[in-house]
């Protein structure tokens, strides 16, 4: 039976087995774990946010046999797949665009069920839309933010609507909207929307995940008029863009900020250092108090928000650190328990918007901002030094896999007003053009380094930048995928590439890796998609060209 060609009511969900098909895989419906090693559960599979997954079955040795298993289209392919799928017990978990829900059977690729909410036409009008970056899994029930401002439990089982509830009006607040999953902290779910560049307040939301009642949202826009002069604050941006990560040890959520909005400041458009924007707030699930926070670029002149920077845990002498990047192309060492700053480094080689950050308070040395009636360059470009997308930290070698940008812009300022932005624009203030970098042609490069000191181990130059997010592997090995279209598995400890694979369409989501009775998995999410692709067709011209996509194709070896 095609059951793409049975009638379906939006909003409802289709069991397979209320069609007589194959038996369904029971999942697991409990507290949201990390301790099995054949899971992916959540965005970056685990509480430390590695990305890394224990399983040994493919290897350097037989990489070579790695072939399809099986395929899976959802239908609705604008943007592409820019997803994190989850895998619980037999089950993948994958959403697409227009967030299209799909529960599959992990080992053949056969749908067990579908979600397809009725959005609002807003998401017609909208920047950010109409794709997401994952769903989030527990307690019984599948998460998800949508493009049209609702939280959404599902039943995990039959795919039933739970609940929903409505967190922001698109309408209202210049295209606020969701386009990553939830983060589950215990019992609450905390939801951030789009990004810094809307004209319009930065909030975060604390939900009650059994019943869908807001508990609590925390401003990223610090009441204070020292901060915000003037009435700057009621469109200053500031959005939590990116998924959050919860610790459980401290009972802490974490969350990067958005840069402050208008981008590029004429002069007085935002005066103050513009807390909390473009840094990290670690808030108490449970109430959203805030326990501690670190302003990374103060008064944020460039838009290298925070929000993009992934949370890495990492012990080592006895003592938890997180690693977080922001897209100005430095790193950021914190003490775990207290927020402290213990280092940073810098993660591109290309930076001249600041002479360097100080290791021991954060200060930013000699800030060069771009000035009003000139053409400012800078590096890295708008896009950041690395993207959305998210590394992988093996802790069999030690290392920190990334890949990273080195291009540049040049910057136009120009004056405007927030209630003149569109719902299909951005407050940018200016305007950002492409350019080469001081050391020659705009490229990028995947690194493997030591995250706590920067220490380099290898790199490989990958020419056009690869901006889809990482994967390492118990087995030692290191698997990504790049723009045009191919996933690479290269060897963790010296990066030279062992296989590699043309997906037909290229990679912008995360690959993940999971077994069903004792066989492992990859599967990589392809189609191209973002906002931030058309930016990056500047330089690489030939982007536009490359095939449109969305699937997910999963390997295995036998």
């Amino acid at each position: 039976m095609n059951l793409r060609l049975l009638p379906m009511l939006s909003g409802a969900a289709l069991s397979l087995a209320a069609l007589g098909s194959s038996p369904i895989a029971v999942a697991q419906t409990g507290e949201l774990r990390d301790d099995n090693p054949n899971n992916w559960p959540m965005y970056n599979r685990s509480f430390d946010s590695s990305r890394h997954s224990p399983l040994k079955e493919i290897t350097k040795e037989n990489i070579k046999s790695l072939h399809v298993a099986w395929i899976h289209q959802p239908g609705s392919i604008t943007q592409g797949l820019l997803e994190t799928p989850l895998v619980i017990d037999g089950v993948v978990y994958s959403i697409a665009s227009h967030d299209r829900v799909f529960a599959l059977n992990a080992a053949t690729g056969e749908e067990i069920w579908h979600y397809y909410p009725k959005l609002d036409d807003v998401v017609n009008e909208i920047f950010f839309t109409p794709y997401s970056r994952g769903v989030a899994v527990a307690h019984g029930r599948v998460y998800l933010g949508t493009v049209d401002g609702r939280a959404i439990a599902l039943d995990q089982r039959t795919g039933k609507e739970l609940w929903q509830v409505r967190l922001t009006e698109p309408r209202k607040c210049a295209g606020c909207n969701f386009t990553s999953p939830p983060t589950v902290a215990g019992t609450m779910l905390t939801y951030g929307p789009t990004g810094g560049d809307l004209a319009d307040q930065g909030k975060i939301y604390g939900v009650d995940a059994a019943t869908g009642k807001l508990v609590w949202s925390f401003e990223t826009l610090k009441d204070d008029p020292k901060s915000w002069g003037g009435d700057s604050r009621r469109s200053g941006g500031g959005g939590a863009w990116m998924p959050g990560a919860y610790d459980p040890k401290t009972d802490t959520v974490l969350y990067g900020t958005g840069n402050p909005a208008p981008d590029y400041d004429w002069g007085g458009a935002r005066p103050g250092d513009n807390l909390y924007t473009s840094g990290v707030v670690a808030l108490d699930p449970k109430s959203g108090k805030l326990k501690w926070h670190f302003q990374e670029v103060p008064h944020d002149p460039w838009d290298f928000d925070g929000a993009a920077g992934e949370f890495l845990f990492v012990q080592r002498d006895g003592k938890r650190n997180i690693v977080h990047s922001n897209k100005g192309g430095y790193v950021y060492v914190y003490d775990a328990e207290t927020g402290a700053l213990q280092n940073t480094w810098p993660l591109a080689e290309n930076i001249t918007w600041i002479d360097g950050v100080d290791p021991k308070t954060g200060a930013l040395k000699n800030l060069k901002s771009p000035k009003f009636g000139e053409k400012s360059y800078a590096c890295p470009w708008l896009v950041g030094a690395k993207s959305w997308n998210t590394g992988s930290y093996s802790p069999d070698t030690g290392l920190w896999y990334q890949n990273v940008m080195e291009a540049c812009n040049v910057v136009e300022i120009e004056k405007g007003a927030p209630e003149s932005v569109a719902l299909s624009a951005l407050y940018y203030g200016g305007t950002a053009s492409a350019a080469d970098p001081p050391s020659g042609k705009a490229h990028g490069h995947l690194d493997a380094r030591d995250p706590l000191t920067g220490e380099r181990k290898w790199q490989v130059n990958t020419g056009m930048p690869m901006m889809g997010s990482l994967l390492t592997t118990g087995s030692g090995l290191l698997f990504a995928g790049d723009l045009k279209g191919w996933a690479h598995a290269y060897d963790a400890k010296t990066g030279e590439e062992l296989w590699k694979f043309n997906l037909g369409s290229g990679t912008r989501g995360g690959p993940v890796s999971y077994a069903v009775d004792g066989k492992q998995y990859i599967v990589f999410p392809s189609g191209l998609g973002s906002a931030a692709l058309g930016f990056v067709a500047q330089l690489w011209p030939e982007l536009t060209d490359f095939p449109a996509g969305g699937a997910l194709i999963a390997f295995t070896v036998n």
